[in-house]
């Protein structure tokens, strides 16, 4: 059975918060059994960076924070560092599923996005950027870069994908993925991992019994919320 919602294509995700004992039981057993996903530099993963937007009232933020049953991101991601993949990402909550769209920019379509030059958006045909532009139309604008390192399992029967994002962190001195300059403060104790499982219809018993979601104790984790609160404490543009 196919999930979907509104036309959109949803998945199941859960997220826990779990100690350093947990993280390394954990990952030892997915990699005896699962391959890293192949965007891996190493045992350790990959690093991500994505620049969140929202709105001049913050719609996004408080509508997480609220607990509204659909809500919407969107958000430029980046990886390790490097601009030869940026991506624009609309990420939609609707209860506990999830949707993800995207589409590939390139560095200069970054660079005018940045700079308030958005004209060029309306020559893509494409429903996600024509979305993004009504959005920056309608105030939207960055409020966060939010910069971790993910270390990610995967398993095909299922799309399933079970991450521990580790080393979350807040952009605080600039909007800008790129600026040599950025400067990033921890935003969440280091004694906490996020491990978040992820699939489509059913998550096959295989992997739930390495993983035994039921032994850990689930959360409302969001890392645009925890990023946004220490970009409050912080953020000097």
């Amino acid at each position: 059975m196919n999930l979907e919602f509104l036309g959109k294509k949803l998945r199941h995700e859960q997220k826990y918060y779990i100690h350093p004992y947990e993280y390394v039981t954990l990952r030892q057993r997915l990699a005896a059994m699962l391959p890293l996903d192949g965007n891996s530099d190493d045992n350790d993963g990959y690093n991500i960076s994505s620049l969140y937007f929202d709105s001049p009232k913050d719609h996004s933020l408080y509508d997480k924070v609220n607990g509204i049953f659909g809500r919407q991101k969107f958000r430029i991601r980046i990886y390790n560092g490097g601009d030869q993949t940026i991506k624009l990402e609309r990420k939609s909550k609707y209860g506990d599923y999830v949707s993800k769209e995207s589409v590939q920019l390139n560095r200069v379509d970054y660079d005018r996005i940045l700079n308030r030059d958005i004209s060029f958006l309306l020559e893509y045909n494409h429903p996600l950027i024509k979305d993004f532009h009504r959005a920056l139309q309608g105030g939207y604008q960055p409020a966060v870069i939010v910069d971790y390192v993910r270390e990610a399992y995967v398993y095909e029967l299922g799309d399933v994908r079970i991450t521990f994002d580790k080393m979350l962190s807040a952009g605080i001195n600039t909007h800008d993925l790129f600026d040599p300059n950025l400067a990033l403060t921890e935003a969440l104790d280091s004694t906490k991992t996020i491990m978040e499982i992820k699939y489509n219809d059913f998550l096959p018993e295989a992997i739930r019994l390495i993983v035994r979601p039921e032994t850990h104790n689930r959360s409302s984790i969001s890392k645009y919320v925890i990023c946004r609160e220490v970009g409050f404490r912080h953020f000097r543009p």
